[in-house]
C-alpha cells in the first residue's frame, strides 16, 4: 500500500509543462526585443550610411585610419581613400565608417 502512495504524482505537478513552455517563449521574445532587433536596426542604419557615401566625404576605417574618399567601386566592394596628399589606399567598403562632421554633407 505504501508503494502505491509513493508512485502517485503530486497534485501540483500535472500541467507544469505548459507554464515552462510559456516561460521559454517569453524569454525568446525578450531576447529578440532587447538584443536582435536593435542590432538589426543599427546594421540597416550603417548600410544606409555606406550607400550614401560619395567621393569627397571624410571617413575613418575600422583600423583607425582617417581619410577622404576619392573613388568608390561597388562591383568589387572597395573604396579608394586618400590618407595624405598623394597617398591613396584601397580599403574594403565594409571597413569604412562615415564621420559625423563631413563638411560636404553640411552644405
Amino acid at each position: 500500500m505504501k508503494l502505491m502512495t509513493l508512485l502517485q504524482a503530486p497534485a501540483g505537478a500535472m500541467g507544469g509543462g505548459m507554464s515552462t513552455l510559456i516561460m521559454i517563449v517569453l524569454m525568446i521574445a525578450i531576447f529578440y526585443f532587447l538584443i536582435i532587433r536593435p542590432q538589426s536596426k543599427q546594421q540597416k542604419k550603417l548600410e544606409a550610411a555606406r550607400k550614401a557615401m560619395k567621393p569627397g566625404d571624410k571617413i575613418m576605417t575600422s583600423g583607425g585610419i582617417y581619410g577622404i574618399i576619392r573613388e568608390i567601386n561597388p562591383e568589387n566592394g572597395q573604396v579608394t581613400i586618400e590618407v595624405w596628399e598623394g597617398v591613396k589606399m584601397k580599403v574594403d567598403i565594409n571597413q569604412v565608417f562615415a564621420l559625423p562632421d563631413n563638411s560636404t554633407n553640411k552644405k
